[in-house]
């Protein structure tokens, strides 16, 4: 997903956690020496994988902050900390743990790596920017300007997610100055929990995707593939029907359904396999508009359960972008905020997603393409980035002015 190279360097190898006087410095500080000047994310996402929400809305903090975006613990033979420079701005940071290491001393260690990373790269006014709540346990300490909870998803509903992450959620709003929500759904369910709520669906990068309009020479792994082609990009995790692809598949063997990305938290035994049925893995967000420009249509099979309640696709824009119609089933936010548009069918059983599939595949051409065009057009990525911006920017002057009247 990266498109630098990055420069990987290691720092602060350590056996043991370690109780520095970083701690005290870093604690001390009080967060109004001057402007910010860092954005530091903790994420449980790692920005490498699938190219999303994350990755496109601090790839443009950095063009504002220097960036750090943590990355969850990856276990090895020893404790490091990695951070790959992504450009001047952008850094990833990766805790290195060794494997063993009771779960008391990894948040120490992250603890005072946190702590180590602020001392000597100078952090001292910045945003603290959460996507996991799960990060509180080694960064409750930090007094940031500003805190944001971007709150992408309703993790507490996913598969394996920890039990105390409902009561880490619960702290972490309790000290976020913002809330931003992955869509409309999720909004409804956190606005009354917290008076600075605001809705940020997924958006889109409009040109990078409707190259696919103009025509890409098909991907290679692809090439030998019958049409028409379906096409599904994204994790492939508890989150997908995999009873509703199995039968539709069997059901329409002449339909060639091509599936993008990587299967997680799932048994890859579990999925239907046949003729028609084409796994090709992850792919670089630079490749993804070649693989839409061939494909006839694309869909959404996502299962009705817990994990989808809340959840906003950002494949949906970029489906839509790349100029393919798109079935869904009735997920939430997709009936909202692209229901009513002409390119998206909305069905509600088996029988209903096999026939709005071949809709979809003859009525190309007669569809109204400029309504949605101009709607998508109208929710960038950076008009998100902007009005985010501009929510902290604000945020942070009443902050200095509150400061300056108690002087």
């Amino acid at each position: 997903m990266l498109q630098h190279q990055p420069e990987s360097k290691k720092i602060f190898p350590s056996s043991e956690p370690t109780n520095s006087s970083l701690l005290n410095r870093v604690s001390s500080l009080d967060g109004t020496s001057g402007k910010v000047t860092d954005l530091v994310c903790f994420s449980h996402l790692r920005w490498n994988f699938v190219y999303q929400r994350p990755q496109h809305l601090l790839s443009r903090s950095s063009k504002q902050w220097r960036t750090w975006f943590w990355e969850e613990p990856i276990w090895g033979d020893r404790n490091w900390l990695e951070i790959r420079q992504i450009d001047n701005q952008l850094n990833v940071v990766v805790p290195h743990i060794q494997h063993g290491t009771s779960e008391e001393k990894v948040v120490a260690q992250q603890r005072d790596w946190v702590n180590e990373l602020l001392a000597q790269n100078q952090i001292t006014d910045y945003v603290a920017w959460y996507y996991t709540p799960m990060s509180l346990a080694f960064t409750e300490h930090l007094q940031a300007r500003l805190t944001v909870y971007d709150c992408m998803d309703e993790l507490s509903a996913f598969r394996g997610a920890p039990p105390q992450l409902r009561n880490r959620e619960r702290q972490l709003m309790q000290r976020a100055d913002l809330i931003f929500t992955g869509g409309y759904s999720l909004f409804e369910a956190k606005r009354a929990l917290h008076p600075a709520v605001y809705a940020f669906p997924s958006s889109i990068d409009y040109q990078h995707f409707a190259q696919a309009r103009l025509g890409i020479n098909d991907p290679q792994d692809q090439q030998s593939l019958a049409t028409p082609r379906v096409g599904f990009a994204g994790v492939i995790d508890e989150r997908f029907d995999v009873e509703l692809l199995r039968t539709i598949a069997a059901r329409r063997p002449e339909w060639q359904f091509i599936l993008v990305g990587p299967v997680v938290k799932i048994d890859p035994a579990t999925l239907p396999k046949g003729d028609n049925l084409h796994y090709v893995g992850l792919k670089s967000y630079n490749d993804l508009p070649a693989y839409f420009s061939n494909w006839q249509a694309a869909m959404l099979p996502f299962a009705l359960n817990e994990s989808t309640r809340f959840i906003s696709p950002t494949k949906t824009p970029e489906y839509l972008s790349a100029g393919l119609p798109v079935v869904s089933t009735p997920i939430q936010d997709v009936v909202t905020s692209y229901g009513r548009y002409d390119p998206v069918w909305i069905a509600d059983s088996v029988d209903a997603f096999e026939q709005a599939i071949a809709d979809a595949l003859v009525s190309h051409d007669s569809l109204d393409w400029a309504a949605i065009d101009a709607f998508l057009i109208s929710h960038s990525w950076e008009r998100t980035w902007s009005a985010m911006h501009e929510l902290i920017e604000g945020r942070l002057q009443l902050s200095s002015a509150r400061s300056g009247s108690l002087e």
